[in-house]
């Protein structure tokens, strides 16, 4: 066991729409940035989640928790811990319910982004385990407000590097101040709130490449959101 380990509780790979890379690059990107592991959530699918499992095998002093991002009709919703892809474009709310009902946690990403936040509304009353309070590819006034709301409700807060790139793995991560071992203990930390957003959030300039990107991916994709 470690105390204070460190993951990327937000990474996206070629099994989502706007994504190239593969699990086991991600992985091991991770490992050689110094991270203790990291959560696959794949945009409305956990089709990564195979390999996950066959990385966790090969490589046991990392942690990878397998999860999913869904596109709620509210806004994007991290699911930790589930092997299952959740239906999309439903409320929050529900879709909250079917993480758990089936053995996961609920977290509100990016909760205050312009595109895919659930807004203020939603994250004050929100029935989630916690609030990702540090986004990589959100700007810091957002992940402020995050943060506020995430210690206002006593939930857990996150942090992830929303990467969909390998070089963007780590730009933000989740602290685990006590001892982890294995999926339980980080969906019991998530559950009891011990858990610190770190990392950096994006600049203005990193918000107009990212903009340009996006809009780049939203053209390829024919128009269709994630």
């Amino acid at each position: 066991m470690t105390a204070g380990v460190r993951l990327d509780l937000h990474v996206h790979s070629r099994h989502s729409p706007d994504s190239r890379v593969p699990v086991a690059d991600l992985v091991a990107r991770a490992a050689a940035i110094g991270l203790r592991g990291l959560a696959l959530t794949d945009h409305n699918s956990v089709a990564g989640h195979a390999e996950l499992r066959a990385l966790a095998a090969a490589h046991p002093t990392l942690l990878l928790l397998p999860g999913v991002e869904v596109s709620t009709a509210d806004g994007h919703l991290l699911g930790y811990g589930v092997d299952a892809a959740p239906p999309p474009r439903r409320d929050l709310e529900s879709t909250a319910d079917w993480i758990r009902d089936h053995g996961g946690e609920p977290v509100i990403a990016h909760p205050f982004r312009w595109r895919h936040g659930a807004g203020g509304r939603l994250t004050a009353v929100a029935h989630v385990a916690g609030i990702e309070g540090r986004n990589a590819h959100t700007s810091a006034r957002a992940n402020r407000r995050a943060e506020e709301w995430a210690a206002l409700r006593l939930l857990a807060a996150t942090g992830g590097s929303d990467a969909h790139r390998l070089e963007e793995v780590g730009r933000a991560a989740t602290v685990f101040p006590e001892p982890v071992d294995g999926v339980d203990d980080l969906l019991e930390a998530i559950r009891a709130a011990r858990t610190t957003g770190v990392g950096s959030s994006l600049t203005l300039g990193g918000r107009i490449g990212w903009l340009v990107s996006n809009g780049a991916q939203y053209l390829r994709r024919g128009l269709r959101p994630v």
